[in-house]
């Protein structure tokens, strides 16, 4: 007996060192992910001349905020603007109705796809998924064409109309693959009680959604938030998001660089996507796991 105890102990000893340097690993890695952040945020509370005659590890001898209200400055001039403020709304204007129509519009075509087969489905589905590898420098000629033509061209309807277009292969992608793992028996049987094609979508099949919709809206988002290349090609001087209105203040000073403002703005434009990932992460990681990714 004495022995099996002795045994136990040390089987105990091991397995907490184990847990011990498992931690310690996570730690050092987690550390190291977030080191970007950790001096971009110093470099933010440091005033210019700090910065200049300072390490990059450095803390700050005393904290300076003025870099962050000129960061978020709404003073424009011209074409330039000394903050970013002025295109966070712009960026909602775009993320909110781009999200919410790109997700509305993958649900429904992953509904049909899925579960409502017609002749040319599969080819449908397959031209979906080849629009989801279609580089975004190959689409920029033929969409601002188009834009012209529809005339919204350089407005905020513009991007959400381009981001809504290219998104949709995507939330279709993610909405059929998890339509997949439902019973089509399901469906048969509210068939067979009457009910109908919206019915079924609106009652039975969206109220089991919730996990995909999630991974969607997460998805769309941050894409959608952090896209610079639409931005820039589609918006106008008025309608710039705030990663065009970041490029623009990043690359244009006067006298002296200003690296803490410049810090301090790209840490508030990335704050929304972090803040996103904080309350829902978890939920996208249930949503993947739920079914996202099968099919």
């Amino acid at each position: 007996m004495s022995n099996i105890k002795a045994i136990r102990r040390k089987t105990t000893a091991i397995e907490r060192l184990l847990r011990v340097a498992l931690y310690l690993v996570l730690i050092s890695v987690a550390a190291i992910y977030l080191l970007p952040f950790i001096v971009m945020l110093i470099t933010s509370l440091k005033d210019v001349e700090e910065i200049r005659t300072g390490t990059l590890l450095s803390l700050p001898a005393s904290l300076h905020f003025d870099s962050w209200s000129k960061a978020w400055s709404s003073a424009c001039t011209g074409s330039t603007c000394d903050g970013i403020s002025p295109f966070f709304l712009n960026s909602f204007q775009i993320v909110i109705p781009a999200v919410i129509i790109s997700t509305v519009l993958g649900a429904i075509n992953g509904y049909v796809i899925s579960m409502w087969k017609f002749r040319g489905s599969d080819l449908f589905f397959a031209a979906l998924l080849i629009g989801c590898f279609i580089p975004f420098q190959v689409i920029l000629l033929p969409m601002a064409r188009t834009l012209g033509w529809l005339g919204i061209a350089n407005t905020t309807t513009g991007l959400v109309f381009v981001h809504v277009v290219y998104g949709v292969a995507f939330t279709t992608l993610f909405f059929r693959n998890f339509y997949q793992s439902v019973p089509g028996e399901l469906v048969k049987a509210a068939r067979l009680d009457g009910a109908g094609f919206f019915t079924i979508f609106y009652r039975i099949i969206l109220p089991i959604s919730t996990p995909i919709i999630v991974v969607t809206v997460i998805w769309q988002f941050t894409q959608i938030w952090n896209d610079f290349l639409f931005g820039v090609a589609f918006s106008g001087f008025d309608t710039q998001p705030v990663t065009v209105a970041l490029n623009n203040l990043v690359n244009t000073s006067f006298g002296g660089k200003e690296y803490n403002v410049d810090m301090a703005a790209a840490i508030m434009a990335a704050l929304p996507t972090l803040i996103v990932y904080v309350l829902a992460g978890k939920y996208f990681v249930r949503g993947l796991t739920a079914g996202a990714v099968k099919g």
